[in-house]
């Protein structure tokens, strides 16, 4: 390769020429120097960042990389101003010699130019030394080759999605596990270790995401505490990187939007004691008044204006206010308060169920793999029935299993009841990914192992699914097997077992031919630091994640109808990373494992 070296060698270099031909080479080699910088540089970058797929909120695995590719390019970084300051002290060192010169030369300008060397070194400097210097200032060569580069790898860091995202998440925490908007901002949540505490501006930007997802209840509580900390930091002599106009503003809108129409116009009142030319803040303050009045005017008794209902003999509500009502329900049905109420492991939603009917021994099933290791069997709960396996997977096991899974998990999605075709959905967060038997003999023993716990024939169930869930992962409630009315067309019949399987829906195993989802066995590959419990919304059931452990459910009644019992839900990760690895037992080979039961129920 040639790389266009300065030749300083012939009669041609001779003298002072000589001197300027040295200094090109090395300017030349500097410039080599840097670029091999900057070569290291994008071989760092490619590297670190690549392993990114996008989405990264969506598993914590992913954050973690993004945490050591931020680390790599702190140290890049490091070097790219190593070299700025080494350029800018040669250029500093060469400024102090002109300065010198100079003011030798100003002190008796007659007499330094009375010599002719003088005379030539002045001269010559314009030449030669500004020159050096100017190509000094000019070169910019590590900066651009920086930008060049990071640019190139953004698409693979955290993105405008992934900070929608994390709000979310944020969000979605707050509401289920009941965090005070003041608390979760100083990084107190119960259970976990404290962090650092956010500032004015972090919980306006939070609250601003949300004021553009027109989220304006949470909107109007992270504002406010914005607002709290912003006095609190201008009190201590901090100076807030915040606009307390900016901030009243959207308070007051925000608060508009929420019906709180007397804090709407005392927060504009505010703005304008502030900013009395403020355009906005005058015009919202007409408007807010005017809706006021408005109001006012409505909530009077109606009286003789009211339509009565003939039959009730009751008030009729008027459009707004059933539209009111139906918004509030849309948030606050019973499936989705009892599915919060378990996560939080309130002790009215757990259902008390009669000890003397779970058990908790080791077993062998009659199965010569398990005489000398029996199973660890505990049964947690009777209706649906559920086993919990003690010690299933050990920590070797676990590490090879996210190991193989890692670098191929991709965005979990759900099949639409309706098309049939798989998509993303808010309800789901998490990555996933397939890991079949035929890849290594410890996948084909997992799998060997749950079929002598369970009975089962393992030939017709699906691959080993293994799972991440991402900040605040969540997967809200759903089935395991497909309720359709066709679910066992395909010869295999229904899904006997479950251990932890996503939920499908129409037609969603017709592909397979193996029939329905019969069973679940879910292994929990990790233990985590608060929430990320498998509840069971309609029963009242709740299992807590545990290194090691499965739990294992009948998905079909014997009779291969839909249990409805085994609706189940994985609540949002409040602090810790979740991994969990499930099997999906079908139909298909389960003729004379399971049999038929003499009623319905069974």
């Amino acid at each position: 390769m040639h790389f266009g070296f300065v030749k300083c060698s012939g009669p041609e270099t001779a003298g002072l020429h000589l001197s300027s031909c040295r200094k090109q080479r090395q300017l030349f080699w500097r410039k080599l120097w840097i670029n091999s910088i900057m070569w290291k540089l994008m071989v760092l970058l490619s590297i670190g960042l690549c392993q990114v797929k996008g989405e990264v909120f969506t598993a914590l695995v992913d954050l973690e990389n993004v945490i050591y590719t931020e680390g790599n390019l702190l140290g890049a970084l490091d070097e790219y101003i190593q070299q700025e300051e080494e350029r800018l002290e040669k250029i500093k060192s060469k400024a102090e010699v002109l300065r010198h010169m100079n003011r030798e030369a100003v002190s008796d300008t007659e007499h330094y130019l009375g010599h002719p060397v003088n005379a030539f070194l002045l001269v010559k400097r314009f030449l030669w030394e500004w020159v050096d210097l100017e190509n000094w200032i000019k070169y910019d060569g590590p900066k651009t080759a920086y930008l060049r580069n990071s640019t190139q790898f953004k698409e693979h860091t955290p993105g405008q999605d992934d900070l929608k995202g994390a709000t979310a998440a944020l969000l979605r925490l707050q509401d289920t596990y009941k965090l005070q908007t003041k608390k979760l901002a100083s990084g107190e949540i119960e259970g976990t270790k404290t962090t650092v505490s956010l500032t004015a501006l972090e919980c306006f930007e939070l609250g601003r995401v949300a004021y553009n997802q027109d989220d304006q209840y949470h909107a109007r509580l992270w504002i406010t505490e914005a607002y709290r900390r912003y006095q609190n930091e201008s009190k201590t002599g901090k100076v807030p990187d915040l606009d307390e106009p900016l901030l009243l503003d959207y308070l007051a809108f925000s608060s508009f939007k929420q019906g709180f129409l007397d804090d709407a116009i005392t927060y504009t009142d505010r703005l304008l004691s502030l900013d009395p030319k403020h355009e906005r803040a005058k015009n919202n303050k007409i408007f807010f008044m005017s809706e006021l009045e408005e109001k006012e005017i409505k909530e009077k008794p109606r009286g003789e204006d009211a339509e009565i209902d003939d039959k009730t003999g009751e008030i009729v509500k008027t459009q707004e206010e059933l539209e009111k009502e139906k918004a509030e329900q849309a948030y606050s049905y019973p499936e989705r308060k009892q599915y919060e109420a378990l996560c939080r492991g309130d002790p009215g939603a757990l259902k008390v169920v009669d000890h003397r009917l779970l058990k908790c021994q080791y077993q062998h099933y009659n199965h010569p793999f398990l005489y000398l290791q029996p199973a660890k069997e505990e049964v947690i709960f009777d209706d649906p029935r559920l086993v919990f396996y003690r010690n299933i997977l050990n920590d070797k096991e676990i590490a090879f299993v996210k190991r193989l899974a890692s670098p191929r998990l991709q965005r979990a999605t759900i099949q639409n009841a309706i098309t049939g075709n798989l998509e993303f959905a808010d309800y789901r967060i998490s990555k996933s990914a397939w890991v079949k038997q035929e890849e290594d003999q410890l996948i084909r023993s997992i799998r060997f192992r749950v079929q002598a716990y369970t009975g089962l024939e393992l030939d017709t169930a699906e691959d080993l699914q293994v799972v991440n869930y991402g900040i605040g992962g969540h997967y809200e409630p759903h089935f395991d097997f497909a309720r359709v009315a066709d679910a066992y067309e395909g010869g295999i019949g229904n899904r006997i077992a479950t251990m932890l399987f996503y939920a499908e829906e129409t037609n969603a195993f017709q592909s397979l031919g193996t029939g329905n989802r019969i069973a679940t066995a879910l292994f929990y590959m990790s233990d985590v630091e608060a929430g990320g419990a498998t509840v069971f919304t309609k029963v009242g059931a709740r299992v807590l994640p545990t290194k090691g452990t499965a739990v294992f459910w009948y998905n079909l009644r014997k009779s291969g109808q839909g249990n409805y019992d085994t609706r189940h839900a994985a609540c949002p990760v409040l602090s810790g990373s979740k991994w969990v690895a499930n099997i999906w037992i079908h139909e298909l080979g389960q003729e004379f494992k399971r049999k038929c039961g003499l009623s319905a129920s069974e």
